[in-house]
């Protein structure tokens, strides 16, 4: 059905890079959520009226708010798709994860409101009617929200969309509370057992709790998370497949919303190369980051001495500071050399994972330069990038 719906309403829907495209398939998932929720709120309000179960009318009000969750993500894909402007150079794209987070924040509002209504009926209970109707609405709306789970997951990952992921989570937690619902009025139906506050009860701290998880994932990509180490390492690996490059370091990726990210990276370049050459080697770089990936990169020039002797010297230099930590890497490195005394001047590339201070790591290096034959010095520069590989 996700086939059908995006190869009838999307123009070249596979071709997922395309601003457009993405649009595209982002407001049909949202046109497809109002819809659906919509005749979802009109079953279960009605099935909640013939029983006087709380629980079921919680569950179609929980629904009413889908709909608006997917009019938010409709909303939100428009507007990211808007073009950079004067006030937002980097374009609106940003948007779409302010949607996800809207979703995220409405399904938490939802959590707190039926946990009031559940715990009034648990102090207040009244009778509730058994109707096979009213059971019949229920199975098929746990049918329907099961394939928008799967729906909004299927078109979440093509287009690597954050609201389309919340909304997902959304679906899934309602098949998981309308089941709730249907298995509480089975067993007050057969028991006598009056359940119907609990199952509300239990519902809305489910339906909390993904809140708070949702809100959580949506805020990362606003505050700024560290990039995917997978999408470092293929970015690492295609700058150093190219002719002239001998090392990559201080890569940063700057995420603007999706479709949107904008890398920075040093790379390292032998100082003997012709300038002209090397400009040439980087810019092609850019240009088939920018063609294949949709990906704005922007390289920082780092000539090198190489050599023998330098290859030497930097290995060397490499081993004696993985003493400290096997973790440390170096780069840029360069040596002073006179009769008296040896510098060796460099960059210490400290990882994310690695928690050793700045002081600490100077006083390793000080230490580490005094167990030396030759009087030496290390004059480094402490860099801890977010997302750095090193040569």
């Amino acid at each position: 059905m996700t086939e059908w719906l995006l190869s009838h309403f999307v123009k070249d829907y596979k071709n997922t890079q395309d601003a457009k495209v993405r649009t595209a398939a982002g407001g049909l998932a949202g046109r497809v959520g109002i819809f659906c929720n919509l005749l979802l709120v009109v079953g279960k309000l009605f099935a909640g009226f013939l029983t006087g179960s709380v629980a079921i009318m919680a569950d179609g009000l929980n629904n009413l708010s889908d709909a608006a969750s997917s009019i938010i993500t409709l909303i939100g894909f428009k507007f990211a798709s808007k073009e950079a402007d004067k006030e937002h150079p980097f374009g609106h794209a940003r948007i779409e994860y302010l949607a996800g987070l809207t979703v995220a924040v409405l399904v938490l509002v939802m959590g707190i409101e039926l946990g009031k209504s559940s715990i009034d009926k648990i102090i207040n209970p009244t009778p509730v009617s058994f109707g096979w109707v009213s059971l019949l609405i229920l199975f098929a709306s746990i049918l329907v929200k099961a394939w928008m789970a799967a729906f909004n997951r299927n078109v979440g990952q093509r287009i690597n969309s954050s609201s389309l992921r919340a909304a997902s989570v959304d679906s899934r937690n309602d098949v998981i509370t309308t089941a709730a619902v249907l298995l509480g009025a089975l067993i007050t139906h057969f028991s006598g057992v009056n359940l119907d506050g609990w199952i509300g009860l239990g519902v809305a701290v489910f339906i909390f709790y993904s809140g708070i998880n949702l809100i959580k994932e949506t805020l990362n990509p606003l505050l700024g998370e560290a990039p995917d180490p997978e999408f470092v390492q293929y970015a690492v690996e295609k700058i150093e497949g190219n002719e002239g490059i001998l090392g990559t370091h201080d890569l940063i990726v700057h995420d603007y919303g999706p479709g949107h990210r904008f890398v920075s990276a040093h790379v390292e370049m032998s100082s003997e190369l012709d300038p002209v050459v090397a400009h040439d080697i980087i810019d092609r770089i850019e240009r088939d980051f920018l063609d294949e990936d949709n990906v704005h990169l922007i390289i920082h020039y780092d000539p090198i001495l190489t050599g023998e002797q330098m290859d030497d010297a930097r290995n060397w230099m490499e081993q004696q500071v993985k003493t400290i930590d096997d973790r440390l890497s170096i780069h840029d490195l360069r040596v002073e050399s006179s009769p008296n005394y040896t510098n060796y001047v460099f960059d210490v590339l400290v990882p994310p994972e690695c928690d050793m201070t700045e002081k600490k790591l100077r006083q390793h290096l000080d230490e580490l330069a005094k167990t030396m034959d030759h009087p030496t010095g290390m004059i480094a520069t402490i860099d801890h990038s977010v997302a750095a590989t090193p040569r």
